[in-house]
């Protein structure tokens, strides 16, 4: 192990997104993280199985922890989850509310085993309110939380972004952040405690700036007309001669008049003068030039003449390419690990960097392993084998 967290020790209940985001970062920094599975679910995968133990799992989000297969409703499988739980640090679940307590694995169960707890509950709604047991996705949570409404351009639909906001920005990492804020507080009382990590709060909270920007009337509920959401044209996408597409953020007036220089706006412009740049009432005839401008150069002419300069210029590259790009191979912003290319740890420590700690398992591919890292005798294991507790 190596990172910041080196020597935490947390107990995650496999499932997706979000939660399976959070244990990542922190197995990233170091922290020995167990992702309990259903042994249920590995039994039928070792049974269908064709040689697939051989090739990498995909599901990256699983890197860097040992898996561990598990039947939580066999007495001795419960017994053995509140094992590791009474030497864990944190926990980690991203279940319906009440599904916990119904395996008797609640925050009152688990904590009156190991005091110290951290209890890191993921979900989307929150763990009460009146849609607290309702299913949904990030897309419902952004929804609700009034972060989808504006993304988008003026007189179109909202356009869902991706599900990064929800499930891994206002989600995963801020169950992380959660977590490590309640072990330092442990730190001091000595006392774990419950972290409710809800993507419609987690995602209302990445819209504190324009909520600030609205209550100052700088911003407008109509979507496609601000300076963030493609209304002002020096901050929006173009596309290029190539049929590719550039990026332009030249908020600030001096990006602005930087970016007017090199690519000679005002000649485009000329012979009437150039408005000023934040003429509201020019805004749609100066997109239009830039749309006119921009079709005139290549995505990688675009990138000679204004990349590396303080126009606030990039090159929108497609997921493939993104590893390829000279400042994130200089960065080593992506890594390989067993022949994947994948986002490496983040973010960068000067004495303690993280590292990916290994590929990402299969469901039960360390039972072994784990439990005997975490103080489980050959005898205890064999013995729980044997009784169906772990697979």
């Amino acid at each position: 192990m190596s990172g910041p967290l080196t020597g935490l020790k947390v107990v995650e209940f496999a499932g997706i997104g979000p939660g399976p985001y959070c244990a990542m970062l922190l197995a990233d920094l170091g922290a020995d993280v167990v992702r309990l599975e259903r042994a249920a679910a590995v039994r039928a995968r070792r049974s269908t199985s064709t040689g697939e133990a051989a090739a990498p799992s995909l599901d990256l989000l699983a890197r860097g922890r040992r898996s561990v297969g598990l039947d939580l409703k066999h007495p001795e499988g419960l017994e053995t989850a509140f094992r590791l739980i009474e030497q864990a640090d944190a926990l980690i679940e991203g279940f319906r509310p009440g599904v916990m307590e119904r395996l008797g694995l609640g925050p009152d169960a688990c904590l009156n085993r190991n005091s110290r707890l951290v209890y890191g509950r993921m979900t989307g709604w929150g763990q009460e309110g009146p849609l607290a047991h309702a299913a949904g996705h990030d897309i419902n949570y952004i929804s609700l939380a009034g972060a989808l409404d504006p993304i988008g351009r003026q007189g179109e639909a909202p356009v869902p972004p991706l599900n990064l906001v929800g499930d891994f920005g206002g989600g995963g990492m801020l169950l992380a952040f959660g977590i490590l804020a309640a072990l330092f507080e442990c730190t001091r009382s000595g006392r774990g405690q419950v972290v409710d990590a809800a993507m419609v709060d987690g995602a209302a909270s990445l819209m504190t700036l324009i909520h600030g920007m609205r209550h100052a009337g700088l911003w407008s509920s109509e979507r496609g007309t601000n300076l963030l959401d493609t209304g002002a044209p020096f901050y929006d996408v173009y596309e290029t001669a190539d049929q590719r597409y550039i990026s332009l953020g030249a908020l600030e007036p001096q990006f602005y008049a930087d970016f007017v220089e090199r690519v000679g706006l005002a000649d485009v412009w000329a012979p009437a003068p150039l408005p000023a740049q934040m003429d509201r009432s020019r805004w749609p005839l100066l997109r239009e030039r830039l749309r006119e401008l921009f079709k005139t150069r290549t995505q990688a002419e675009w990138c000679e003449l204004l990349e590396g300069t303080d126009v606030c210029f990039a090159p929108v590259l497609r997921i493939d390419e993104a590893a390829d790009h000279p400042h994130n191979r200089a960065r080593g912003t992506f890594v390989q690990v067993a022949g994947i290319e994948q986002p490496g740890p983040v973010p960068r420590f000067s004495r303690t960097p993280g590292s990916v700690q290994s590929p990402p398992a299969r469901p039960g591919d360390h039972t072994d392993q784990a439990l005997r890292a975490w103080d489980f005798s050959e005898t205890e294991i064999a013995a729980l084998r044997e009784a169906g507790a772990i697979a």
